[in-house]
């Protein structure tokens, strides 16, 4: 049986246990991706450091080629050389090379890749890197920050016309929701046999868990009163709790079995490994 999401029966202390919660991006074929796009702030934080690195490695060599005792002529071609170099040149390489990431982007968390959720390659990164000469270069970064809060995705320029976007790879945990045997229940889980629930039964006492908490409280016993009469045929014994409290016991004690069950079995098949994937007898080495 699933495990029940949502608010905790009344008066029951509960062990946390896992929840997924996600955003995602849709691709042309109507596949959710499980990914989040990155918001303007966070891309423009991230441009933001890839330009200060970009700024010290122009005066840098800068200074290696003024330190050289070049000319005028000579330190005007090495400033257009390195510019060059430095804004379009190596940020291609290097998101090229990360598939998707530059320094900035991998210290925010982000990453480039195509609409369709796959990596980006070079000839993403190189018109990304030609176009942001204008965007974030030449108008200090108002063009990009104008077309990234008009974008629904949060795309600059680059992107529109390279096909991608930049997601969130970085995403802290999801918080906890679903909760184990009610402590009042904890007797009572040592010795109950609980069978497998019907599926429809099962998903019900699911869906009555994960939406408890926006139920009226007449509703919200009523509809425990019901489920626990439903549930109770599969029980034995029935404990004298409170209906809900008798649910949530329910369906904890039959996700922990149903744990334990298939670790059970992914250990007898780890142990069964070695036979199944061996060579019969006297099988020759080839």
């Amino acid at each position: 049986m699933a495990s029940p999401t949502g608010t905790a029966p009344q008066g029951a202390a509960f062990v946390r246990v896992g929840r997924f919660q996600d955003d995602g991006v849709l691709t042309g074929e109507a596949v959710s991706l499980d990914v989040r796009p990155a918001s303007v702030l966070m891309r423009a934080g991230g441009a933001a450091i890839d330009v200060l690195v970009s700024i010290a490695l122009i005066l840098g060599l800068l200074w290696i080629v003024a330190s050289l005792g070049a000319d005028e002529a000579a330190l005007r071609a090495a400033m257009i050389a390195g510019i060059v170099t430095v804004i379009v040149i190596v940020p291609t390489a290097v998101e090229t090379a990360a598939s998707g990431r530059s320094l900035g982007k991998l210290a925010l968390g982000l990453r480039v890749v195509r609409d369709d959720g796959g990596a980006s390659g070079f000839r993403h990164a190189f018109i990304r890197a030609l176009v942001g000469v204008v965007e974030i270069y030449m108008t200090f970064g108002g063009l990009a920050l104008l077309v990234g809060f008009l974008n629904p995705s949060s795309k600059r320029l680059g992107d529109i016309l390279a096909g991608t976007h930049s997601q969130v790879e970085r995403v802290p945990a999801p918080p906890s929701n679903a909760f184990g045997v009610p402590v009042q229940l904890a007797a009572w889980a040592t010795t109950a046999d609980v069978a497998r629930l019907p599926d429809p039964l099962a998903r019900r006492v699911a869906s009555f868990f994960a939406n408890v908490e926006h139920l009226v409280p007449e509703s919200r016993a009523r509809v425990a009163a019901s489920l626990a009469a439903e549930v109770s045929p599969y029980v034995s014994p029935v404990p004298a709790a409170p209906p809900e409290l008798f649910l949530a016991g329910v369906a904890a004690l039959r996700r922990e079995r149903d744990a334990a069950a298939l670790s059970l079995e992914d250990a007898r098949i780890a142990a069964l490994a070695p036979v199944l994937t061996s060579r019969p007898a006297g099988f020759p080495e080839r």
